[in-house]
């Protein structure tokens, strides 16, 4: 496959590869083709004033032989030369990074456009199944997480590879369904005027989701950190976190089942991210499986698509180090994307 409108894609190692999320940037070096990714480096994206910053400290400063490429996945739509993350204040300048710090090459993908490879490069020891039949071999399938936004993409088989298909499907609307549905979204904090997935599902939106349903109910939230919420919500300690995390799975459910119909994702719907990963057992308990297959007229085609939890920690950084070493294995547009000296 090529990738490029210019050629098939090569990349000059060592390459560094980075998930640049709104919370955490993650990083490793990958010395050669048949090289495995080194020791990530993790960061908090608040601790440095900008991503130059933070790869000289977190990886430049303490590395026996520069990187030549850097190919990094961001959290938001890349457009021109100047990328602005949606969920942090930094600014991502390639040109700059070109110039300061000594690379040949820089690349940027989506976020979840890096979670699409990884689904196609990791096996199936690195997922846990949420019901559903079986994946059809080579078949669409459809990537989602919660995080500090909620990211999607899709993957689809064509031309011999994986071609990963990146977008903002994290904002579609989101309204209430039920009557319990109306009590809650009236107390939800909205921006101008709606409310988006991203408003609801993911970590400040756990939050919000929980102020929600205290409020409706005439009290007021006694938790705040979405760790916590999900904690006391499993626990069954608390009865407002129980009903935020049924509500959310079930809304997550409803999204998920939405993203699949459009992909028709008979190779399956792969949950990441670390919320998912905390919730399994809630995601287990019925209602977020019963929201997915709940798509008339198409119901018996949701209860064959199989959901999976992506287990791998670092599977973004999984899917930038197949794509570093293999870029011919899949079909990865990098025209607009790719800045060089």
């Amino acid at each position: 496959m090529t990738g490029s409108d210019d050629g098939e894609v090569r990349f000059r190692f060592p390459v560094l590869i980075g998930d640049i999320g709104g919370t955490n940037a993650r990083f490793s070096i990958i010395d050669g083709e048949t090289s495995g990714a080194g020791e990530p480096r993790i960061v908090k994206t608040a601790d440095f004033a900008g991503v130059d910053e933070a790869i000289r400290a977190a990886v430049l400063d303490g590395a026996p032989r520069r990187p030549r490429t850097a190919i990094l996945a961001v959290a938001a739509p890349i457009e021109g030369d100047e990328v602005r993350l949606t969920n942090c204040p930094w600014v991502i300048r390639p040109r700059r990074m070109l110039a300061e710090l000594g690379l040949d090459d820089v690349v940027l993908l989506n976020d979840f456009e890096a979670q699409a490879l990884a689904v196609a490069a990791l096996g199936m020891d690195h997922m846990e199944k949420i019901g559903g039949g079986e994946a059809v071999a080579n078949a669409a399938r459809v990537v989602l997480g919660p995080g500090t936004g909620l990211g999607v993409a899709g993957l689809v088989h064509a031309f011999g590879g994986w071609v990963p298909v990146p977008g903002e499907g994290g904002h579609i609307d989101l309204g209430p369904r039920t009557r319990r549905d109306h009590e809650v979204f009236a107390h939800l904090e909205t921006l101008d005027g709606r409310v988006s997935g991203e408003d609801i599902l993911c970590g400040r939106g756990l939050t919000n989701l929980y102020r929600a349903i205290a409020r409706a109910g005439g009290g007021e939230p006694a938790l705040t950190a979405p760790s916590d919420i999900t904690a006391a919500g499993l626990a069954g300690s608390d009865a407002t976190a129980v009903e935020t995390l049924e509500i959310f799975t079930t809304l997550l459910g409803r999204v998920a089942g939405d993203v699949a119909l459009i992909f028709k994702a008979r190779g399956g719907v792969y949950l990441s991210g670390g919320i998912a990963q905390k919730i399994v057992p809630a995601l287990k308990a019925g209602n977020f499986r019963a929201a997915f297959e709940d798509k008339a007229p198409h119901n018996a085609l949701m209860r064959s698509i199989p959901v999976h939890v992506v287990g791998h920690p670092l599977a973004a950084l999984a899917g930038l180090a197949a794509y570093a070493r293999t870029p011919s294995g899949f079909g990865v547009e990098t025209a607009g994307r790719r800045w060089r000296t």
